[in-house]
């Protein structure tokens, strides 16, 4: 797929480009963002070099990963990043981590929406997760205010360090911001 960038009233968003790498390494070696996240801890600047210069391009051209670099207007500071994941045709998931000076602005669930917005448009997905470590509060609270629905939690539903922890989950879907699905959906009858 091309690359594509998106926008909101206050943000652009476009793909990780290699001028991005600088403003990357220093949001990312954020203890909250390697805590919470699954970038590499410790994060080094190889490891920024890499990801914008074949992991998100390569993500893009095989359609299976689409990373969003998220600044405040198109020359503005970086303020998140935001990455849609497809698993299979069924699995699709979203993840975001803000960069720490910029957060609790409203940035993120902005840019959460823009981007559940495209993937419902133009990707044509009937679904998009969210998954976090219970705890991570923050998270949570960007995919309530975007209006994900938490389905509950998954024992065992994440990988983070080597160790299996358990997981929020939550779903939205195109309905939910209004938008016409792709396919049709049949809810399970309510007892």
């Amino acid at each position: 797929m091309e690359p594509k960038t998106l926008s909101s009233d206050r943000l652009v968003l476009r793909p990780f480009v290699p001028s991005d790498e600088d403003e990357l390494y220093a949001a990312a070696r954020d203890p909250d963002v390697q805590r919470w996240t699954l970038v590499p801890s410790p994060y080094e600047r190889e490891h920024a070099h890499t990801y914008v210069n074949e992991t998100v391009p390569n993500g893009w051209r095989d359609g299976t990963a689409f990373a969003f670099a998220v600044r405040l207007g198109a020359e503005g500071p970086l303020v998140a990043a935001v990455g849609v994941h497809i698993h299979t045709v069924e699995s699709t998931e979203i993840g975001y981590w803000a960069v720490k000076e910029h957060r609790g602005r409203g940035y993120m669930t902005e840019a959460v929406l823009a981007v559940a917005r495209w993937a419902f448009t133009e990707l044509g997905i009937g679904r998009l997760e969210w998954r976090a470590e219970v705890g991570n509060a923050g998270s949570r609270a960007v995919a309530e205010k975007a209006g994900f629905q938490v389905e509950g939690i998954l024992r065992a539903g994440i990988i983070h360090r080597g160790t299996n922890r358990d997981c929020w989950v939550g779903a939205l879907l195109p309905s939910d911001l209004g938008l016409t699905p792709a396919l049709p959906y049949l809810p399970a009858p309510v007892d």
